[in-house]
């Protein structure tokens, strides 16, 4: 059990490093492409690169007794489409944000969904702790420091992504609902499908598409599409059936940290002092939100 877990933890760890550096792919990716033909061609490819898995575990599973319900394709299908028409504007606001500001920033703003989900929970009748409030204080003042100027105004990249964080964590709450419903790798495949088709659709009206172009983005647009969508979700699928709450937000938390070291070591990316503070705040806010997960984990119910 305890070599499950630790394997489980390892995956984990791999999926935000897989994320993390993800942020970089995008903002390299840009160079070449739009933001909405980025990410058509991304969740295109990471919507193709579940088929496989899907035929895998279809294959697998074949002799057991199939739940009606959960492979019903009008529900895959119907879930699908709201979960991708929420996952598009989150990755729109993300990606145009992206141009804006720093891959480092970008992830520590954007992991304030681990925050933000439990206190959108309020909304939904879920009790929040103190922690939580606690965490969300405490990464709201890492964000200050972070991303507000000397003017006490927020950049417009930065500004993007804290909306956009607002869009994942209601992506989160959303697919936790559905995943209850429906085969959990048909609904990404589908979500995938939809963010893609839709970016596109504004692709076309917004930005000139050229076929150079987009062979030139072809390392980041890979990256994003079969590393950070296809493989990274597949990963935590896998990882989460053996790993503790506890341990999968801490794990999955790092993200942010990989998007900093992606962008110092991979572009250059520096901030000033107050900057590398915040982000320790933010991710010390991040953590202590989680503390609920440790008490439980003591306490054996987990």
């Amino acid at each position: 059990m305890i070599n499950k877990e630790l394997r489980a933890s390892f995956l984990l760890l791999l999926t935000a490093a897989i994320w993390g550096f993800a942020f970089v792919a995008q903002r390299v990716g840009m160079q070449y492409v739009g933001a909405f033909t980025f990410n058509g061609i991304r969740f295109a490819l990471g919507s193709l690169s579940l088929l496989p898995v899907i035929k895998y575990f279809e294959l697998k599973n074949k002799n057991k007794e199939k739940e009606y319900n959960r492979d019903n394709p009008k529900l895959i299908m119907k879930y699908g489409i709201l979960a991708g028409s929420v996952l598009f504007i989150a990755a729109t606001l993300q990606q145009v944000g992206m141009i804006y500001t720093t891959a480092g920033k970008a992830g520590f703003i954007t992991s304030l969904y681990i925050v933000i989900v439990p206190i959108i929970g309020i909304a939904i009748k879920q009790k929040s702790t103190s922690n939580i409030w606690l965490g969300a204080i405490v990464a709201a003042v890492g964000l200050y420091f972070l991303s507000i100027n000397e003017n006490l105004t927020i950049e417009f990249g930065d500004l993007l992504q804290l909306i956009g964080a607002f869009f994942w964590a209601t992506h989160i709450i959303v697919i936790g609902f559905f995943v209850s419903k429906v085969d959990a790798i048909k609904l990404s495949s589908m979500q995938f499908a939809t963010c893609s088709i839709l970016s596109f659709i504004v692709a076309f009206i917004l930005e000139d598409i050229q076929i150079a172009n987009v062979f030139s983005a072809m390392v980041p647009l890979l990256y994003g599409g079969l590393m950070s969508v296809g493989i990274a979700y597949t990963l935590q699928v896998v990882a989460q059936r053996h790993a503790k709450a506890s341990h999968a937000a801490i794990a999955l938390s790092m993200e942010a940290v990989f998007a900093a070291i992606g962008g110092m070591v991979l572009l250059g990316e520096r901030l000033p002092l107050r900057g590398y503070f915040g982000s320790l705040l933010m991710l010390a806010g991040m953590l202590i939100s989680q503390a609920d997960n440790f008490k439980r984990k003591n306490k054996g119910q987990i």
